[in-house]
């Protein structure tokens, strides 16, 4: 944790790149962890529902999984999103980039947040365009339409699905900047969101706050096996952080 402050204290553009144990302790499922959605039993493998070839043959299914196991809006920022945004309001953090769809990030007052891979927050109609809340999909049945009678789709990028290029290219610009980057609560085996780091500078710090061992382990400068919760949960306490 000393190490953790002093790099912080002596960062100026400092980048927090977050996966799902982010939200974890917000009480939003993971997918591998031993009790994630992929270690659960469905009707078909969450892998397969969360497919553009899914949605697409088989619209209703995806949206009974959709509705249950990934619309969680009674969810509330944690110690860690706190932090992360009190970071960005007194300068030293210039930018979020997040593999969660969830939103947290914003709730808890961070501006600059890179959504790789979109957000539950934001729904389209195909048809016409029409943008639509998640409030709006969760309360709806079946196939949500548009009122032009078109089908609704989550702006969440599913197996299959591209990443957004405006997107990748203001996360890699904040990646390439930076002198600092936390990596927190992701293993780094997700592609290719994992290979953004690569883009960083050579003088630019890692620090990889994980409960677990990862492969990432051994090219970081600092690595911490231990819950986000508990290592912001102290850094919350410094003054000026």
């Amino acid at each position: 944790m000393n190490n953790l402050k002093e790099f912080i204290s002596s960062s100026k553009n400092i980048v927090f790149f977050g996966g799902a144990g982010v939200s974890t302790e917000s009480g939003i499922p993971d997918f591998r962890s031993v009790d994630g959605l992929y270690n659960q039993k469905y009707k078909f493998p969450p892998e397969t529902i969360l497919s553009h070839d899914f949605f697409k043959n088989n619209t209703a299914d995806f949206y009974e999984f959709y509705r249950d196991k990934m619309l969680c809006l009674d969810a509330k920022p944690n110690i860690t999103h706190i932090t992360l945004a009190k970071l960005e309001e007194n300068g030293r953090l210039k930018a979020v980039i997040t593999q969660n769809i969830d939103g947290l990030h914003q709730a808890a007052g961070s501006k600059s947040v890179y959504e790789l891979h979109g957000s539950v927050h934001r729904n389209y109609c195909m048809e016409c365009g029409s943008f639509y809340d998640a409030e709006f999909i969760l309360n709806s049945s079946g196939i949500p339409l548009c009122n032009c009678g078109g089908i609704i789709k989550p702006d969440v990028v599913l197996y299959q699905e591209g990443l957004d290029n405006n997107t990748i290219n203001g996360a890699v610009m904040a990646i390439e900047n930076a002198d600092l980057i936390i990596v927190g609560g992701t293993s780094l085996n997700v592609y290719p969101a994992a290979g953004l780091l690569q883009y960083r500078s050579r003088d630019c710090k890692v620090v990889l706050i994980n409960k677990t061992v990862t492969s990432a382990d051994s090219y970081c400068d600092l690595a911490i096996h231990d819950s986000l919760g508990k290592v912001f949960a102290e850094l919350g306490e410094v003054e000026n952080i």
